[in-house]
């Protein structure tokens, strides 16, 4: 594949591209919490105790950008501003999915239990 540019970054193939999009620490996790759902932010917060305020409002402002999560703000006090995905989003929900089996098969491999191998024994 040719290299192309976009936004004045170089790419050297889709799975870069895909991985600048969706790639980082909480921008999956983020997703994969979404799936089913709208949350508010403090409701995401809350599912990912280990991230900073800063980190999660950065990570979702990328994924708005990138057309995967709307946000909608309500014009009530406190303010109230919610989370759900576009069907960009909606669509990389499989490619999370496949990432997160990946992931757990990887680990296992590795000798790394996981909470969810914890549970089904």
């Amino acid at each position: 594949m040719p290299e192309f540019i976009f936004n004045n970054k170089v790419y050297y193939n889709s799975v870069e591209f895909v991985m600048d999009r969706m790639g980082g620490t909480w921008k999956m996790p983020i997703i994969w919490r979404l799936k089913n759902k709208t949350l508010r932010y403090s409701e995401l917060k809350n599912t990912l105790p280990k991230t900073t305020h800063k980190m999660l409002t950065s990570s979702l402002r990328e994924l708005e950008a990138d057309g995967f999560i709307t946000r909608t703000v309500y014009a009530v006090v406190p303010p109230k501003v919610e989370y759900s995905l576009t069907e960009r989003g909606l669509r990389s929900v499989e490619v999370v999915a496949f990432l997160r089996e990946y992931g757990f098969k990887l680990m296992e491999e590795f000798g790394i239990e996981h909470k969810e191998e914890k549970t089904e024994k």
